[in-house]
């Protein structure tokens, strides 16, 4: 089967950065403005770098519905005072920002995002997913990125990993539909992205729509199709069905996990796993 050539790339085949500031839909940039205008007092001298990510600077935020996620890279490794006051933070603007639903933030040392062992999981994740905000663009200390079986391992090889501790999530949450739609939001959009990085070196091309990314997986494994349409679903508009996160953790996961390392083999092990 014939890939998508060059969709979600520039014209020398490398992932495009998505996202920036002009994007920004006109309700969340009040949002975005007092994100920036707070983080120098939140972290001081402590502060390298912040970025946006995800719907909001790709232009296709829902009011009320999307959150605000942002990367923020500290000089030094984070503490858990820089923790402390990075969901200090996220508490405040989602406070004041009924068009919000929530703020996501992720921290850690310049360092760590240039390193060799992050260089094509966050380091990628900097380059190409990320919009600069303040400071010094990390870009710049990072090479492109082509959509080939070595990103894929390194972002989504992992996923066999992270199963046990997805049933532990599940067997931990409160049992109600408001508990778990939060579980069944998240699995869906990991799992998705999984099945998408499992074919982009066949797709050749990037994309963050979950939509478009099971569409790209669907022509490569079309009696898993459904399943995977149906998790893109539930990533925009998810359940709190029981059922569901069973078969994400007793079905859908384990096989995509089993493919994905025979595929592309594993995600090279992080000192955090121990």
């Amino acid at each position: 089967m014939s890939a998508l050539v060059h969709q979600g790339l520039d014209p020398q085949g490398y992932i495009a950065r998505e996202g920036c500031l002009a994007r920004v839909p006109h309700a969340f940039r009040p949002v975005v403005a007092a994100a920036r205008d707070r983080l120098p007092d939140t972290f001081g001298a402590r502060l390298h770098s912040a970025y946006l990510y995800g719907s909001i600077p790709r232009g296709t935020a829902r009011v009320g519905r999307s959150d605000l996620d942002l990367l923020i890279a500290l000089h030094h490794e984070p503490t858990e005072a820089d923790r402390d006051a990075s969901r200090a933070l996220g508490d405040a603007l989602d406070e004041r920002f009924p068009q919000i639903d929530g703020v996501g933030t992720l921290l850690y040392g310049r360092a760590r995002l240039l390193s060799d062992l992050e260089r094509h999981d966050l380091g990628w994740f900097v380059a190409c997913l990320c919009t600069p905000l303040l400071g010094d663009d990390l870009a710049a200390a990072l090479p492109h990125y082509r959509p080939d079986s070595l990103l894929a391992r390194e972002t989504n090889g992992d996923l066999a990993l992270l199963l046990p501790r997805w049933r532990d999530r599940i067997a931990g949450a409160d049992d109600s539909d408001d508990a778990r739609r939060p579980l069944v939001r998240f699995m869906s959009r990991h799992l998705v992205r999984t099945a998408f990085t499992l074919v982009m070196p066949r797709w050749n091309g990037w994309t963050s729509d979950l939509r478009e990314m099971a569409e790209a997986f669907a022509a490569y494994y079309p009696t898993r199709a459904g399943q995977v349409r149906t998790a893109a679903a539930l990533g925009y508009e998810p359940t709190g069905y029981a059922e569901t996160l069973r078969s994400y953790v007793d079905d859908l996961g384990p096989w995509l996990a089993a493919e994905y390392t025979r595929v592309h083999g594993v995600k090279t092990p992080r000192p955090e796993d121990g």
